[in-house]
């Protein structure tokens, strides 16, 4: 046992640790072994998410003295920003256990410093949280979440006064805020008449908003719509807007209905899991509808379902309906002489080129940024006034439509597919038809996203090695192409393998890398910014020019996706 993890857990075995937090510790250092290291080895840090990791005692877990550190240097830094203004911040939380406790641990220590405070009188979806705080003029905002994240999990995510996450120079700053903050320095003598319920009354405002996303009214009373919030915070909102919005079919999976931070019918209330639609899809089936939707726990990611061209029932993933979304909305805006010459879209590096494609046939610009939503917001931010955002995407399930918003919105986003299918079938068409038909103009995009989950201080060590032997010795060759390209965003160095030309990349710098073989595919590595994986994303193009080549197409897709994770030992 390293001598120093055993000095930092000592010291929470004393004031002004309280009592339960104290034993806790104390438990974790007669026990010894990985417990102790994974709790202790280090700090939590911010990520693409902001803070996230396991509950329990530990400067590396969610707990109250970890969170009560960000929220007092965050103080510590508003106050230094805003030294002559009253300050106010909104906060909300999910569904999870203890989200509760820590959103009201969190305003309490904010309102001993004397910030306002408005606080979501219950469970609110993260989209809801970035609209709170535009709506209210907040200088910033706080939402306690882990999203997708299992139950043991929980998190915090701190937004600036646009209503998106922290990018630079704000996010590095409020990290050396908080890394100066001594436990002892945490003020907890909440003052009350600084914190203020809110609730219904923004839940109206945001709903009405959404309903003004609206592009054609055609067909929403003959879809059929499941919906399944996985014990999460759309429960409520997300029937709400699709009401609002003219839908009147809405079936709602009732054992998943319950806000439960156990998710109690799925292994992960992730809709880009199979298994955590699997109710949904057995009531589509049962009741015939047209559409399912499925919402993660703080609802900002979306899945669908479709019947395909056979009739059958299947997953959508988020480079599929992202594309889908993003054409009938270019092209509803067309119909309807709404695009200008400074309208853009955005999308994230990861996220299929397909995008970029609808987006050169509506001649529309579209902004490529870092994985993490809060980059398309920060384009929002940098651009507003001069050009006009449209839609975003990323393949993480993550959509957003209009500005009001400035993170990933499932509710305002799963309004807007469900009314791309009602059009759809309106025309006697469906929300897969209208994919292969975009497949049809611009070719059959396939994607693939390999997850390998590397736990603890060891993982994390392990992850790092695997990117820097990538980065040392980056393959020549991937399933028996040349690679032509190479894209290292730590570096900011894109280089032609061929001519070793090297153009600078222009963006913020990130653990990422990517690969071109010949034939244009392209393959991802990059380690996760809110969990501890390392990620791997495969998309290959292939022509097509009949709706009967598109099985053989997925076939040859999947063949070569399967030789390039030969090639790099997956």
């Amino acid at each position: 046992m390293e001598t120093h993890i055993i000095e930092r857990a000592k010291v929470w075995t004393q004031l002004p640790f309280d009592e339960q937090t104290r034993k806790e510790a104390q438990q974790l250092i007669d026990a010894g072994g990985k417990e102790l290291i994974d709790a202790f080895y280090t700090d939590l840090d911010f990520g693409t998410g902001g803070l996230r990791g396991i509950m329990g005692c530990g400067t590396n877990r969610i707990n109250k003295y970890t969170i009560g550190q960000a929220t007092q240097g965050l103080a510590n830094y508003l106050k230094k920003q805003f030294p002559y203004q009253s300050i106010s911040v909104a906060i909300a939380h999910d569904t999870r256990n203890g989200s509760r406790q820590l959103s009201e641990l969190t305003a309490e220590v904010l309102s001993a410093n004397g910030i306002h405070v408005f606080l979501s009188e219950s469970f609110r979806p993260t989209p809801w949280l970035s609209f709170t705080i535009r709506e209210l003029g907040c200088l910033s905002g706080i939402v306690l979440t882990a999203s997708h994240n299992p139950p043991e999990y929980n998190g915090y995510k701190v937004y600036w006064s646009d209503g998106g996450q922290l990018v630079p120079p704000h996010d590095k700053a409020v990290i050396q805020e908080v890394r100066a903050v001594r436990f002892e320095d945490i003020r907890f003598d909440k003052k009350p008449e600084l914190i203020k319920l809110v609730g219904k009354e923004i839940d109206e405002k945001y709903v009405a908003r959404i309903k003004g996303l609206s592009l054609n009214q055609a067909g929403k009373d003959r879809l059929k719509i499941v919906f399944t919030p996985l014990h999460g915070t759309s429960v409520e909102l997300l029937p709400a807007a699709l009401r609002a919005s003219g839908f009147t079919n809405i079936q709602i999976v009732e054992k998943q209905k319950t806000p439960d931070g156990n998710f109690p019918t799925v292994k992960s209330p992730n809709p880009e899991e199979a298994e955590a639609l699997s109710m949904a899809l057995q009531m589509a089936q049962d009741e015939d509808a047209d559409l399912i939707i499925g919402t993660d726990p703080d609802a900002d990611r979306v899945g669908i379902g479709v019947k395909n061209l056979e009739n059958q029932w299947i997953l959508l993933n988020g480079n599929q309906t992202g594309a889908v979304l993003i054409w009938y909305i270019l092209d509803q805006y067309k119909q309807a002489g709404r695009l200008r010459t400074n309208s853009f879209i955005a999308k994230s590096i990861v996220t299929t080129d397909l995008i970029n494609e609808i987006a050169r046939a509506y001649n529309v610009e579209c902004m490529e940024c870092l994985t993490g939503f809060k980059w398309i917001a920060d384009f929002i931010r940098r651009f507003e006034g001069v050009k006009e955002f449209i839609t975003g995407c990323e393949e993480s399930y993550g959509y957003l439509v209009g500005d009001f918003v400035r993170d990933k919105d499932a509710i305002g986003s799963a309004v807007m597919i469900a009314e791309a299918a009602a059009w759809a079938k309106s025309q006697g068409s469906s929300f897969y038809k209208l994919l292969t038909d975009i497949w049809l103009k611009f070719g059959y995009y396939g994607e693939k996203l390999i997850s390998i989950t590397k736990k603890g201080k060891e993982g994390l060590e392990e992850i790092d090695r695997m990117m820097e032997n990538l980065r040392r010795q980056p393959p020549k060759e991937l399933g028996g192409e040349q690679v032509v390209r190479m894209l290292d965003y730590k570096s900011l160095k894109d280089t032609n393998t061929l001519t070793g030309d090297v153009t600078a990349i222009e963006l913020p710098t990130s653990n990422v890398l990517q690969f071109y073989t010949q034939s244009g595919a392209r393959i991802t590595a990059r380690p996760s910014g809110t969990e501890p994986k390392i990620k791997f994303y495969f998309s290959v193009k292939i022509p097509v020019h009949s709706y009967d080549d598109i099985p053989q197409a997925a076939l040859t897709v999947e063949k070569k996706i399967n030789s390039y994770m030969t090639s790099l030992g997956l």
